[in-house]
């Protein structure tokens, strides 16, 4: 389950870095806006490699659920849409697909 507060954490800091540079592109503020953006995407991509799994691309991928319930609740709270029920049924199958990367069984598939 601390792989779980790691994804959070890191979708917090994806999210906020990202951002960062879409308020600096897009929204014009100040090209300062990046340097608080980046500090967040090293915290984004360091605590992706807390992640207790073996292989960095299944820590990506079961991160893909987190980071996309994340993104509908960022533009809920921070952009004022609220999301609808084809963004929760979305949010919850990959949310699924996540339970299965991290907790189904990895023996070697060669």
């Amino acid at each position: 389950m601390l792989s779980f507060l790691f994804f959070i954490i890191a979708a917090l800091g994806e999210i906020s870095g990202s951002y960062a540079f879409w308020a600096w592109l897009r929204l014009g503020r100040s090209v300062f806006w990046i340097i608080p953006g980046l500090i967040s995407l090293s915290i984004f991509a360091s605590l992706l490699t807390r992640v207790d799994t073996s292989n960095a691309g299944r820590a990506y991928a079961a991160y893909g659920g987190v980071y996309i319930l994340s993104s509908l609740v960022w533009l809920w709270l921070a952009e004022g849409v609220k999301p609808n029920r084809w963004d929760m049924l979305g949010v919850t199958i990959c949310l699924l697909g996540t339970l299965v990367i991290l907790f189904g069984s990895h023996g070697s598939a060669r």
